[in-house]
């Protein structure tokens, strides 16, 4: 029987799997020298050395891991899928699947005897207490939908598998590639000809995406004018879906539109037919760009952030 964890199931039961897990850890636990400590959202965290057996509960700490030359042993599926995402999966290898965004498998954590687990800012504390009884738990504690929430996890996950120095090096890269792109988009498109949205398209219909997510602000690094429309709720990663009546409100210069799997490819394919869809400026100059939801509306970290300016690099080159 798997146990899994979520708000509205009793704990007791999963507090005895941990307590037996907890004592055969204490048996064997060797204090290390070079124990380090990390400060994440429930307080400070000690950790012994470097980790090499490494759990990751949030596609942009396993972004983040292997960006620091570490492969996770443990991972969560992608949304949309049924593993993690397309542009990581070689990189990742065969990763062991430990749970889905929003639920985990408690058991398979155990099973792996993780050094180090890395979760997301969104993890509860009660999900946080029976975590860190398996392993020194990570959970960042930014601000979510900025700028620079991403590039602040990589270096919290980094520092807590004791490689900042490798993960300096790749942001050092990812900031080099941004310029490289926004040298490219200035010289092919005119300032004023740079109005985007990023939208995910979905069977019930588009989802905007917030200006302040991490492909968002990639678009805007490179000289993009990402505009949302001002519907997208403060907080919220994108707004609820937009009927075809009002596809007009994102009628940009430009539109960067991904989908997650099939339904959402078939979805699009049906919406591309209505007049509201054909009446879009972007779809008439054949600039819809459409893109890998999996990589532009759910991954973040340095690795990503290096497929997503590729993208956009092919994407301006196209351009005659």
């Amino acid at each position: 029987m798997e146990f899994f964890m979520q708000q509205n199931r009793s704990t007791g039961l999963l507090r005895q799997i941990l307590g037996g897990f907890a004592i055969a850890a204490a048996v064997s636990f060797t204090v290390q020298a070079d124990t380090h400590t990390v400060d994440t959202a429930y307080g400070p965290v000690a950790i012994e050395g470097s980790p090499e057996r490494v759990v990751t509960l949030y596609e942009g700490a396993l972004d983040a891991a292997l960006a620091s030359g570490v492969t996770p042993v443990g991972a969560i599926i992608t949304r949309g899928g049924d593993s993690v995402a397309d542009y990581i999966q070689a990189k990742a290898g065969d990763v062991k699947i430990v749970g889905t965004p929003g639920e985990t498998n408690l058991e398979a954590v155990i099973a792996l005897n993780p050094d180090v687990i890395l979760a997301s800012s969104r993890l509860s504390e009660e999900q946080y207490k029976l975590l860190s009884q398996i392993a020194p738990t990570v959970v960042p504690d930014f601000k979510a939908y900025q700028p620079d929430t991403w590039i602040k996890e990589t270096r919290l996950f980094a520092e807590a598998l004791n490689q900042s120095e490798n993960a300096e090096k790749v942001l050092m890269r990812v900031q080099e590639r941004t310029a490289e792109v926004e040298k490219l988009v200035a010289a092919k498109i005119a300032g004023d000809d740079r109005k985007t949205a990023l939208i995910r398209w979905m069977p019930q219909g588009a989802l905007v995406m917030a200006e302040g997510l991490f492909s968002s602000s990639l678009l805007q690094a490179t000289g993009f004018d990402v505009d949302d429309a001002g519907i997208v709720q403060e907080g919220r990663p994108h707004s609820r879906p937009l009927s075809q009546e009002n596809l007009g409100l994102i009628d940009h210069q430009w539109v960067f539109l991904a989908t997650l799997n099939a339904d959402g490819r078939e979805a699009l394919e049906t919406a591309r037919k209505s007049p509201a869809f054909e009446r879009m400026q972007a779809n008439q100059n054949n600039r819809i760009v459409t893109v890998n939801g999996q990589l532009w509306t759910s991954a973040s970290g340095p690795i990503a952030a290096l497929a997503l300016l590729d993208d956009i690099a092919t994407a301006v080159n196209q351009l005659p």
